[in-house]
C-alpha cells in the first residue's frame, strides 16, 4: 500500500527567493514563508501563531517563482514534506521539515497597489454619477 504526504499553505514570503542550479542543470529554488493564524483565547484575548517553512521549488516553476515572487507576496504552495538533516557548525546533528513543491500559485497583487491620497480624487473623477 502506497503512503501520502501533501502538505498545502497558504502565507507570505519571508524573504526574496534564491535560486540555484544543480550540477546537471536544474533549477532549484529556495525560500521561506509563514502562515499565520488567528484566534481568541477563552478569556477573550486574542492571538495569533505564526509559523514558517523552507519551501523548495524545481525546474521551470523554480524560475518562474524566483522571477516574480518576492518577500511578503502571498502564495499558495502545494506539496510534500520532506525531511532534511545535516550537521551544525557546533557538531550536532540537526533536523528541519521542507516542503518540496509541486505546485504554487502566486495570490494578491504582483505590485503594491498606490491608493490615491484622501481628498485626491474629485467627484467628476468618478465613472458615475451619484446625483442621477
Amino acid at each position: 500500500m502506497a503512503g501520502l504526504s501533501k502538505v498545502i499553505l497558504i502565507g507570505n514570503l519571508g524573504s526574496d527567493p534564491e535560486m540555484r542550479y544543480t550540477p546537471n542543470g536544474k533549477a532549484v529554488t529556495s525560500f521561506r514563508m509563514a502562515t499565520s493564524r488567528r484566534y481568541t483565547t477563552a478569556s477573550g484575548e486574542s492571538k495569533e501563531e505564526t509559523e514558517w517553512f523552507r519551501v523548495s521549488v524545481w525546474g521551470k516553476q523554480a524560475e518562474q517563482c524566483n522571477q516574480f515572487l518576492s518577500k511578503g507576496r502571498q502564495v499558495y504552495v502545494e506539496g510534500r514534506l520532506r525531511t532534511r538533516s545535516w550537521e551544525g557548525q557546533d557538531g550536532q546533528m540537526r533536523t528541519s521539515l521542507e516542503v518540496t513543491a509541486e505546485r504554487v500559485l502566486f495570490l494578491g497583487t504582483r505590485a503594491p497597489v498606490s491608493l490615491p491620497e484622501e481628498g485626491e480624487i474629485e467627484p467628476e473623477d468618478l465613472p458615475f454619477d451619484e446625483s442621477k
